[in-house]
């Protein structure tokens, strides 16, 4: 049965039931919103994430989905208000948190279909505009690099400045490691058997499931010494944080806990990062804890090491990501080929 104001809104609402009734929809609660389908989601839909994700998307759901389309009912969400809506975000967010946002839309509403809340699924009918453009990555020169290391030094974040910018790890490679995963000694040469350097195995993460980002990710990579003295150091120093914390230690094996022995998490990471940094007279506000990984990059690109090697010693499956996504860290020309045909042929300048 319908009712309404007039005997033509009665009748259009009389039509929407049998419709929802063909399809199914008879028991679907025709005041079901946005925020309903929304809230479920982050409630239920997000089982067997991070704590890290789980509170991504709630920001995420809170501050950009449900203020502005929260009170729409869920059956008359149109591409149409999603297109207005996104255009009008496009104008402050950067392209890649739009993705972040739609992604979690997508998933609410594709939740409520499923529980027959809603017929389809309208969020899978809109584009993703072109936001604004983010804060490009950059690295640091080997000036600026040599600062803050010396920097570093008094630094408990020493030994972790001088992983991210020697060898390239990524933060949260670093903020899982083991020292079981540690070895600062290596082997001499033996009979048939070359030694093995001092090395690091990069074979966790703070992931979910403590994978690394790719299963390419998964590395072991010679330190160089700078690396292992560092090393040395920050264990000796850890000593004296297990004795203040005394009984409310939690022996985790990690390289770099937190005064209580749990892992840092990424914002004591920036917070002590961003110390160091304005230490070494540069801008703490202009540099992430990431961009040492790129400044890795770079170095070893100036430094003439081809661009294959370099990804296999950040982790790429193959050299597209490294080019593309590390295309400022790359050297644009690559002079390797022209340096081997001028030593095969030299010019009349060479020979003169």
């Amino acid at each position: 049965m319908a009712s309404g104001t007039t005997k033509t809104v009665a009748q259009r609402k009389l039509k929407e039931i049998i419709r929802d009734y063909e399809d199914g929809l008879a028991i679907a609660p025709h005041n079901y919103t946005v925020a309903d389908a929304v809230r479920d989601w982050l409630s239920y839909g997000l089982n067997g994430r991070s704590r890290a994700t789980v509170e991504k998307c709630t920001i995420l759901a809170n501050t950009h989905i449900i203020p502005a389309l929260g009170a729409r009912k869920l059956r008359d969400l149109s591409a149409d208000d999603i297109d207005r809506w996104l255009t009008e975000r496009a104008a402050t967010l950067s392209t890649r948190t739009l993705r972040e946002i739609m992604s979690v839309f997508k998933r609410a509403v594709a939740r409520a279909q499923a529980r027959d809340k809603v017929e389809r699924n309208v969020v899978l009918l809109c584009e993703i505009p072109e936001g604004r453009i983010g804060r490009p990555s950059k690295s640091l020169t080997l000036p600026q690099a040599e600062a803050l290391l010396a920097a570093a030094q008094a630094s408990p974040m020493n030994a972790y400045i001088v992983l991210s910018l020697l060898i390239g790890a990524r933060t949260e490679e670093l903020r899982a490691l083991t020292w079981s995963h540690v070895d600062l000694e290596g082997k001499p040469a033996t009979a048939g058997i070359p030694a093995i350097p001092p090395s690091i195995m990069v074979w966790r993460s703070v992931r979910t499931g403590g994978d690394t980002k790719t299963r390419r990710s998964r590395r072991t990579l010679a330190l160089p010494q700078r690396c292992v003295d560092a090393l040395q150091e920050h264990r000796v120093r850890q000593d004296a944080p297990k004795r203040q914390a005394g009984s409310r230690w939690q022996d985790n094996d990690l390289v770099f806990p937190s005064r209580v022995g749990t892992r840092w998490d990424a914002s004591h990471v920036r917070r002590e990062f961003r110390k160091v940094i304005e230490a070494a007279g540069l801008d703490p506000t202009a540099w992430t804890p990431r961009e040492l990984r790129h400044s890795f990059v770079s170095l070893m690109s100036d430094a003439g090491v081809p661009v294959e090697h370099i990804a296999r010693l950040v982790g790429h499956s193959g050299t597209t990501t490294t080019e593309t996504v590390y295309r400022k860290q790359i050297r644009p020309v690559m002079i390797e080929g022209a340096d081997a045909m001028d030593r095969i042929f030299p010019g009349a300048d060479s020979r003169a």
